[in-house]
């Protein structure tokens, strides 16, 4: 493993690392969700599961450039509503995604985009607390 020190001298994983790690989690969530809601969310599983990946990397690239703008922007909204506008962000990036991908990747109703929303933002929580920082721990 290879960590990287910033100006800072913050530690953090390679970016390389660190993708891997998260499209893992976000095809395993997108595997999961769209076998136990087949109606609602629909992920092609031809090729091998290739849209699951594709998916996740859209979702990942979407929540490294686009979601910091989107929090930026809607910062008083979450404010006003203390937070809970916050996952609205998750779903906004997940109907981009459905939009790009289009056939292969389709979430049908807000509520269950909001659900994919909340289990993503777990899988995040998850990869942050239980991988990635106890890996930053053992290569110091």
């Amino acid at each position: 493993m290879k960590l990287i020190v910033n100006d800072k001298k913050e530690v953090r994983l390679n970016r390389f690392i660190d993708w891997i790690i998260y499209m893992l989690g976000y095809a395993i969530v997108l595997i999961i969700v769209s076998a136990f809601f087949k109606n609602t969310i629909n992920v092609d599983s031809s090729y091998s599961g290739l849209w699951f990946l594709i998916a996740s990397i859209i979702i990942y690239m979407l929540n490294k450039t686009i979601k910091p703008l989107l929090v930026w922007l809607t910062l008083p909204l979450t404010g006003l509503t203390m937070g809970l506008f916050y996952p609205f962000i998750n779903v906004f990036i997940l109907y981009i995604t459905d939009f790009l991908l289009g056939n292969h990747f389709e979430i049908n109703g807000i509520f269950m985009a909001f659900i994919l929303a909340i289990f993503i933002s777990i899988i995040n929580i998850i990869m942050q607390k239980c991988v990635i920082e106890p890996l930053i721990r053992r290569e110091k």
